[in-house]
This record gives structure tokens, C-alpha cells and sequence, in this order.
């Protein structure tokens, strides 16, 4: 019986054939944490009495969420993790001196790998299945008995198959075909399913644009998102100091999938993800009828902050000037983002239309700081949640949006077509 990419990264992981549903005890060749899950993982790690990581070499802790420090708590929080770095002398750990989002750092810096079994506790590490890797978010402690023996139990999960047809139009990019799917599937759609993006219009979408659908798998309830490796996957590999050789599995025809969605890429509209869930999708034409007037423009994020994002804002806002009643906060994914961008007059253009550019930070998407809303308060914002309170005040309103529409509406100051 034929298996999908998903089933066969299991299947080589544990040394035998294995099938959606099946419970398995797999190796992991890369977990994740970060400054505000990580304690609880180090905690559990010494209250059973280890001392030695078992794979040193696959775990990274990478500080992302409150660095630098925004008070006390946060300041504390940290220490644990640079303590424990240096207890046992962690080749992967990154705190201000190269910082980053982690779902935009470790594929940068080679530690994710096609065919990698990925954890990580934070519920978008599924990211990185747009290499052709598994990747999903798991809890601290799950975290932890990866720390220590050096794997976990997982079921291997049933996949769906999103058919993508067609060329995208102008600025219609990941994000959008994400956000069009959750509408379709529901925040529920994908419940532990594997969300396996194929279709002709995989070869028009760039790395930036996959990683954006992968991040988002988990918004539809998914365990993972992936895409198969190709030439794409191929040339953002090239130049990176890859921490394993990867291992390249495609879908056999005969896999079994438990539903095909299908989505005509080429006649979509820009998606607007009205409050308070991500499944709310909307035509941009609906949007801008709606005349949905904003106070805060935000661009950044493990979904949204990358190179790609930097640059369509820059296109948009070079020459112009931000609407006087709207605050525009662009966060690049890592500094090597940040420094490229300025290198080709991204910030520069960034920073004349009246933006403000923050160091790499988690910190707006979950409201915890550099660029908080405050009462009543409306953003446009490339994040991955539009929650109640996500950014902010439980009475302010997160539209979730691409980049361009991001930088259009932070000139317009209502949400606006960038076309």
C-alpha cells in the first residue's frame, strides 16, 4: 500500500514500515524551546534526575519571545535558559548576540533538515515542514523526555491533500492560500491530520511563501503541514551549513489520504481574516466595501517577517508616508533578515514612510510587548492569531492580512487593496 510523505519520514525513522494511526516511538533529530517554554522542559529535565542531554547536538533553545528583556519577570525567565546553555555547553543556543524568531532561524542557520522528525514546544514549529520535514508543536514536558532519551511517542498522523491550481495573481502569496484554506476547512478542518500541500501551483511559491502555509497548518488544527522538497527547497538549502544530509521522500500515487481540497490559486482573491478567528475569512474586495478604519499596521512574525515581507512593504511604502492616525511596526524573523534588508534599502524605506523597525521579538503577535493595542484599538497585521486579546486589549480587533495589504492600509489608514 502506498504511503504519504508523512508516513514514510516515520517509516525510516523507526526502521519499518508504519501507517496513519499507528503509535510509534520515533527519534527526533531536532527539538525546539524557547525563553518562555524551555524552563518548564529544564525543570522536569532535573526533577527526574538527568544530567547529560541525550542528543546534544539536536536541541536548540532559542530566545525569542521576550528578548531583550521587556521586565524583571521576563529577565529571570531567560536566565534559566542561558544557565542551562552553559551547564551543558549548547552548541545551538541563541539569545541577543544572533537573534532571531525561531521558525525563521533554524532554517536559516541549517538545523532543520528535509526528512527531520521536528518538535518543538511551541504550537508553530509546524513551519518547518515546508522543507519536507515532520515538524509539529508539542508541551514542555514532552520536550523534556525528548531531552533525555532522545525521541518520543507520537501516532502517525492521516494526511490531507491540498491540490493548489493555477498561477497566483499579484500579491496573492502563502498566506493568502493558507488563510483561504482555514476558511474553507474550518480551525477544526485538519484535527491531527497532516496538511500535505501539492498542486502545479507549488512551483510559483517561494520558500517564504511555504514556510507562511506550514506555519499556519496548526490555525486549521493540523499536527503538521509539508511540502515535498524540489528544486525551490533546493536552492534555499544551497548555501546553508546543513546539520544532517537530507533525506527526500515524496507521496507514492496510491497513498491514501483522507480528504482532497482543492483551491484555484489563480482566480483568488486577497484573503482578510476578520476577527476573532483565523477560519473568518474575506475577499479584500469585501474589506475595502467595509471601510474597516485602523490604528496599527503590524509586519513581522514567525508567519510573516522574512526577507520577502520586508521587501513588498518597502515597494509599497518607498516615497510615501504613513497615515497620520496609524503606528506601522515591522519585525524582521532575525538579524541576517534585518541586515539584508538594510543592505538593499528596505529599513531605509521602511523608516521614511514613518514605520517603526524593532529588533527580531515574538513579542506583538502574542501581545506581550513592542506593539501591544490598547483599548478598543484596531490592527491589520501579518500575524497567525486574531484571538480575543491576541495583541492586546480583549477589546481590540486583529484583521489578519499579507504583507502588502499591511503596508497599503498603514498609508491609507483603512484596510486597503494593494493592487
Amino acid at each position: 500500500m502506498g504511503q504519504t510523505i508523512t508516513e514514510k519520514i516515520f517509516s525510516e525513522h523507526v526502521g519499518k514500515e508504519v501507517y496513519a494511526g499507528e503509535i510509534v516511538r520515533s527519534p527526533i533529530d531536532m527539538v525546539i524551546g524557547n525563553d518562555i517554554t524551555t524552563p518548564i522542559s529544564i525543570k522536569a529535565f532535573e526533577d527526574v534526575g538527568a544530567t547529560k542531554l541525550a542528543n546534544p547536538d539536536g536541541f536548540s533553545i532559542v530566545l525569542d519571545h521576550f528578548i531583550p528583556a521587556k521586565d524583571i519577570a521576563s529577565a529571570n525567565q531567560a536566565r534559566i535558559s542561558r544557565d542551562f546553555a552553559k551547564k551543558h555547553k549548547m552548541k545551538h543556543f541563541f539569545d541577543e548576540k544572533d537573534m532571531g524568531i525561531e521558525h525563521a532561524l533554524l532554517p536559516e542557520k541549517g538545523l532543520v533538515v528535509p526528512g527531520d522528525v521536528i518538535i518543538g514546544a511551541d504550537s508553530h514549529t509546524c513551519t518547518h515542514g515546508a522543507l519536507g520535514a515532520f515538524s509539529t508543536g508539542m508541551g514542555s514536558t514532552d520536550l523534556a523526555f525528548a531531552m533525555v532519551t532522545g525521541g518520543n511517542w507520537f501516532k502517525v498522523p492521516e494526511s490531507i491533500k491540498v491540490v493548489l491550481r493555477g498561477k497566483p495573481g499579484k500579491y496573492v502569496t502563502g498566506k493568502d492560500i493558507i488563510l483561504e484554506l482555514i476558511r474553507m476547512i474550518g480551525v477544526d478542518g485538519a484535527l491531527y491530520k497532516a496538511l500535505e500541500f501539492t498542486g502545479d501551483t507549488i512551483a510559483h511559491l517561494s520558500m517564504d511563501d511555504r514556510f507562511s502555509m506550514c506555519n499556519m497548518a496548526i490555525e486549521a488544527g493540523a499536527k503538521n503541514g509539508i511540502v515535498a522538497y524540489d528544486e525551490v527547497t533546493e536552492a534555499f538549502l544551497k548555501d546553508k551549513p546543513l546539520a544532517r544530509k537530507p533525506r527526500i521522500h515524496y507521496s507514492d500515487d496510491d497513498a491514501k489520504y483522507v480528504e482532497i481540497v482543492e483551491i484555484d490559486v489563480a482566480s483568488l482573491e486577497l484573503v482578510i481574516a476578520y476577527p476573532f478567528l483565523p477560519s473568518n475569512g474575506h475577499p479584500i474586495s469585501k474589506a475595502v466595501e467595509d471601510k474597516i478604519k485602523i490604528d496599527q499596521a503590524f509586519i513581522g512574525s514567525c508567519t510573516n517577517g522574512r526577507l520577502e515581507d520586508l521587501k513588498t512593504a518597502a515597494e509599497i511604502l518607498k516615497g510615501k508616508r504613513v497615515h497620520e492616525d496609524v503606528r506601522l511596526i515591522v519585525t524582521p524573523g532575525t538579524q541576517r533578515i534585518f541586515r539584508e534588508a538594510e543592505k538593499l534599502g528596505y529599513i531605509d524605506a521602511i523608516i521614511d514612510a514613518g514605520g517603526v523597525v524593532s529588533n527580531p521579538t515574538c513579542g506583538a503577535c502574542l501581545g506581550g510587548y513592542m506593539g501591544i493595542l490598547g483599548d478598543n484599538e484596531v490592527a491589520v497585521s501579518t500575524t497567525n492569531r486574531n484571538f480575543v486579546g491576541r495583541m492586546g486589549s480583549r477589546s481590540s480587533k486583529v484583521y489578519l492580512a499579507n504583507s502588502a495589504v499591511a503596508a497599503k492600509s498603514a498609508l491609507t489608514g483603512y484596510i486597503s487593496d494593494p493592487r
